[in-house]
């Protein structure tokens, strides 16, 4: 399996690893495909430690995080779930979008994220003390938080905090290169277009086009795909459903690649 390959921005790298070294929990926000995933993919390949991702969602249960008891041939056992492993064995747990998961979920984070570093687990009585290379990472996208879905203060404040955003044109484009193989031309046309995007200011459009949906455009490109079949079917399809915005964003791709006939 190859690396995560991952070029920093600022001084994320060493505030991450200075966290991993004082113990501290971690929070990333930022926008959707900006790299936030890839980071922690870098960092524990760096940092030598197992990652556990968890994709939050509504039906996230307590016992998805912890563990429950199964049963077998041989009657009833336990089975750690992917925090309670970190815990136990040192690792990273990674939380992608925890915001969206049910607050009486996320409740059971505050002793590990605190200077107790342990993990209660009511079921069986044990409370764990977390390995010394144990980490906790959260992660958010802020565009999509609401009234019913922000995160506590009384979680948010027991993080430290990075701030991602998309690349800066130079970086996107090495990005885009390395993940994909395109060619520099190409890669530039790529990021001009989402550079455009990005400054719609029509509030149609939730997301902006992701980094993520640049290097998929390009892998289509080196696959032979037309370079404008392949950004419709990456970036525009993918951006809106409405008639109007589509339209607008067919436009915007029209004016970089030709529309093949």
């Amino acid at each position: 399996m190859s690396k995560p390959y991952y070029l920093p921005q600022s001084n994320e790298v060493e505030l991450f690893e200075a966290a991993a070294g004082m113990n501290l929990p971690v929070l990333i926000k930022g926008p959707t495909g900006c790299g936030k995933t890839r980071f922690i993919e870098a960092m524990g390949e760096k940092l030598g430690r197992e990652v556990y991702t968890v994709v939050c969602h509504d039906d996230l249960s307590a016992a998805d995080l912890i563990g429950r008891h199964l049963i077998n041939a041989n009657g009833t056992f336990w089975q750690d779930g992917p925090l309670t492993k970190a815990v136990r064995n040192g690792g990273i747990c990674y939380l992608d979008e925890i915001i969206e998961a049910r607050k009486d979920t996320t409740v059971v984070l505050h002793s590990l994220a605190d200077y107790r570093r342990v993990l209660p687990i009511d079921r069986t009585g044990e409370v764990i003390e977390a390995h010394p290379d144990f980490m906790l990472v959260v992660s958010y996208n802020p565009g999509y938080q609401n009234v019913l879905k922000g995160m506590k203060p009384s979680t948010k404040q027991r993080f430290i905090s990075l701030n991602f955003t998309y690349p800066v044109p130079e970086i996107e484009k090495t990005v885009i290169i390395k993940e994909s193989g395109v060619s520099e031309e190409m890669a530039q046309k790529l990021v001009d277009i989402a550079g455009e995007i990005r400054r719609l200011s029509d509030s149609d459009i939730q997301e902006a086009v992701s980094t993520r949906l640049l290097i998929y455009a390009a892998k289509l490109m080196v696959k032979g795909f037309d370079p404008y079949q392949a950004c419709m079917h990456s970036i525009v399809e993918s951006l809106s459903d409405e008639d109007d915005i589509l339209e607008v964003l067919q436009k915007l791709i029209s004016l970089h690649f030709a529309k093949s006939a």
